[in-house]
Formats: C-alpha cells, sequence, structure tokens
C-alpha cells in the first residue's frame, strides 16, 4: 500500500465515522429546537393575530413599496448598460434602504415593549411616522413616543405620532 491509499482510507473512515456521529447523536437536539421553533411560531402567530387591519395594510404597502424599489435597484446592478457610476449609485441605495428597514424595525419593536402596544414606524429622510393601535389619543403617550425614538437620533427628527384602531 502507498502513501495515497493510506491517506484516502484514513479520511474516508472519519467521514463515515462523523456521518455516523451525526446522524444518531442529534436526535435530542433536533426534538429540543423543534419544539423551541414551534413555541417561538405560535408566538409570532398570537402576536399577528392581534394587529389591527390597519397596521397590517400599512406593513403590506411599505413591504410593496421596498420590493419595487429593491426590484429597479436591482435590475440597474444586473443590467449590461448601466455604468459603473449607476451600479454604484444603485448598491448605495440598496445599502441605505436595507439599514432603513432595519431601523424601522428595531424602532417598532422598542416601541411595542416600551409602551405595549401594536406599532407601525415608517423612515423617510429626517420624518419619522408612528402609527400606534390604540383608540385614545393620549398625548403623553405621544411624547413618550417621540422621546423615545428622538433618542435613537442625534439629529433633529420630525416625529409624528398617530392613534388609529380598527377594532
Amino acid at each position: 500500500m502507498n502513501k495515497q491509499n493510506i491517506w484516502f482510507i484514513t479520511l474516508f473512515s472519519l467521514i463515515i465515522v462523523l456521518s455516523i456521529y451525526y446522524i444518531t447523536m442529534p436526535s435530542d437536539l433536533m426534538i429540543q429546537s423543534n419544539e423551541i421553533k414551534t413555541e417561538e411560531t405560535e408566538k409570532e402567530v398570537i402576536n399577528d393575530v392581534e394587529e389591527s387591519t390597519i397596521l397590517v395594510s400599512l406593513r403590506i404597502e411599505a413591504e410593496e413599496e421596498y420590493l419595487k424599489e429593491m426590484e429597479s435597484l436591482k435590475s440597474v446592478l444586473a443590467s449590461n448598460d448601466s455604468t459603473i457610476n449607476e451600479k454604484n449609485n444603485a448598491f448605495e441605495q440598496i445599502k441605505s434602504l436595507s439599514n432603513i428597514k432595519g431601523e424601522q424595525e428595531k424602532l417598532e419593536e422598542k416601541l411595542s415593549e416600551a409602551i405595549s402596544s401594536n406599532v407601525f414606524v415608517r423612515i423617510d429622510g429626517n420624518q419619522i411616522k408612528v402609527v400606534v393601535d390604540k383608540k385614545e389619543h393620549d398625548t403623553k403617550l405621544a411624547n413618550q413616543i417621540m422621546r423615545l425614538v428622538q433618542e435613537n437620533y442625534k439629529n433633529k427628527m420630525y416625529i409624528t405620532v398617530k392613534f388609529q384602531s380598527s377594532k
């Protein structure tokens, strides 16, 4: 036997041992992770059901606009007719849109936890629109929301808060 055959047999036996290990061992881990995932999805479903139709429609509208804009920017990136400068601008806009979407989600989560109500946040430049799922219009709550949002930015932001409910 030469060295190549020995290396082949060694690596092959190692692969077999690892594959047997991964096939037999993770059954308990898979069951636990599946239980955790199902609990998380059940919580998400409960939260989604409780959300008002107005917030749902606002989220859908915002997501459609986001997807249309991303699609047009990606077509610029994929186009052979686009110049390097146009592709760079499109790429920067894609990064900016992704950052804004992340900020919106982060603000929604922060506000929802702080005020214990469903919230929709829309960022457009230095304007931030917040829609709260409540029937009562509360100026103290609106001020609290404005402060919580402004804490995340160094520059002065124009924040509007709207209370709306369809329940």
